[in-house]
């Protein structure tokens, strides 16, 4: 799980960067960011839920 961990986090990274890149080129497609943004959403949830199953439940 780690291992997947590892690549979504990269995944996510690469998005940013991208999106970022669009961004200043200044002539960029908003549907496009769109999809890469609602793709890197899509990324972090699956980050968090496995965020979540590597950590132990803590009983307050």
């Amino acid at each position: 799980m780690e291992q997947k961990l590892h690549e979504l986090r990269t995944m996510h990274r690469d998005l940013d960067g991208a999106i970022d890149a669009l961004a200043e080129k200044g002539s960029y497609d908003h549907l496009q960011i769109q999809r890469l943004k609602k793709q890197k959403l899509q990324l972090r949830d699956q980050i968090t839920q496995i965020e979540s199953a590597l950590l132990p439940d803590i009983i307050a």
